[in-house]
């Protein structure tokens, strides 16, 4: 097991792994009691039999520098493959404000070529690779050093089985016709939108019963505040405040500290010093924000008026499409898009791209009158009556 600690190993390894159509990458990060990940390992491999060129990378050495790798990320020659991708994209990002391309994500691809709605790791490997995984070394901290023997054999697997599962999966895609899905599908992944936490927008992520202007002007500024704080000192939000005891302080509104000392879910740290000026001035902003101003939580599907019988009939038909497709049926229309296209909605998802063309068709058809589903057995037909 080879593990690099320069930046000129780094750079040799990935000028070979520019070589070959594909690299595997995987990470092992902590967050626990940070705010952003800390990149605690990355794993590489490139194609092969063994694991004679495949890598481990300690980015927690003094001097190394990742610019190789990046420079590798923006090949648009070698496909990036990972499973999972979504968290480390995110590190990746937030490091260097790069985006690996082209990318390819074994879990997306695996949902679209029939392995369910979120295909673990495990399972690809069991399934594909014919192989166990040895998952002791998968909670143990990666910040530590030196790595056991243990710990490297489990990140090394993260890559190198990965490889046949991507060949695979890529070979499935290319048969099948469905690898445009699968791009599809990485829009949202590869969206640098996707990893820019606007603290503005932090309240939409907490969850309340109520829909008052100006309590959830207070719940914004608060979220503000806290979104602000944690990512200026590199905390977790929790670490500042929990979501209910947010809700909590938006319900009593504290106008001074005796107030804040009155919470039940405040945790003691915050109720002096930067964070309870910081609340205060945030209760404060939010009572005193103009009515045109405050948040408004849309409640346009809570008024749908859904046709409860052709929801049924739309349940049906995705059933259909899905043993017929061998996707789950909730990566093409979750229950709440079938009540809205129920409901006459029509801009929704599955109405759009690859499910358009797999469901979305003949849902149409069928809310139109111009198809029937007709069963036998266990097995459900379309019927045209055009």
């Amino acid at each position: 097991m080879r593990t690099l600690t320069t930046t000129e190993d780094l750079a040799a390894y990935c000028a070979e792994a520019r070589g070959h159509d594909y690299v595997t990458v995987d990470t092992e990060f902590l967050r626990e009691r940070t705010y952003y990940s800390k990149l605690c390992l990355i794993q590489l491999a490139m194609p092969g039999p063994d694991d004679s060129n495949a890598v481990l990378v300690d980015p927690l050495v003094e001097g190394i520098s990742l610019e190789p790798l990046y420079e590798l990320f923006r090949d648009t020659s070698v496909v990036k493959v990972f499973h999972a991708a979504r968290q480390d994209l995110e590190i990746f990002y937030v490091d260097a404000g790069v985006i690996p391309d082209p990318l390819f994500d074994t879990q997306v691809a695996a949902m679209v070529c029939g392995f369910g709605e979120q295909a673990g790791y495990e399972t690809l490997v069991r399934k594909i690779a014919k192989q166990p995984v040895d998952k002791t070394s998968r909670f143990t901290d990666w910040s530590r050093r030196p790595l056991t023997e243990a710990q490297q054999k489990y990140a090394l697997a993260d890559v190198t089985h990965l490889r046949l599962i991507y060949e695979h999966l890529a070979a499935e895609l290319e048969r099948t016709g469905r690898a445009k899905w699968v791009r599809e599908e990485l829009t949202v992944l590869t969206s640098p939108e996707t990893y820019v936490v606007k603290p503005e927008e932090a309240w939409k992520r907490v969850k309340t019963r109520t829909t008052s202007g100006k309590f959830l002007a207070i719940v914004r500024e608060l979220a503000r505040f806290r979104e602000e704080y944690a990512q200026s000192r590199n905390v977790p939000r929790n670490r500042v405040y929990k979501d209910d005891a947010l809700v909590e302080l938006a319900s009593t509104k504290p106008q001074n500290p005796q107030d804040l000392g009155r919470s039940r879910l405040l945790l003691r740290e915050a109720r002096r010093g930067e964070i309870a000026d910081g609340i205060l001035a945030a209760v404060k902003a939010g009572l005193n924000c103009p009515p045109d101003k405050m948040p408004k939580v849309s409640n346009e599907r809570d008024k749908l008026q859904v046709n409860p019988a052709l929801a049924d009939l739309l349940r049906v038909l995705i059933k259909a499409k899905t043993e017929s497709s061998g996707v789950a049926p909730k990566l093409i229309a979750p229950a709440a898009d079938l009540d809205a296209i129920a409901a006459g909605m029509r801009d929704v998802p599955a109405l759009t791209g690859w499910r358009l063309e797999v469901f979305g068709n003949d849902a149409l058809r069928l809310c139109e009158g111009k198809i029937a589903l007709s069963a036998k057995g266990s097995s459900v037909r379309i019927v045209d009556l055009d």
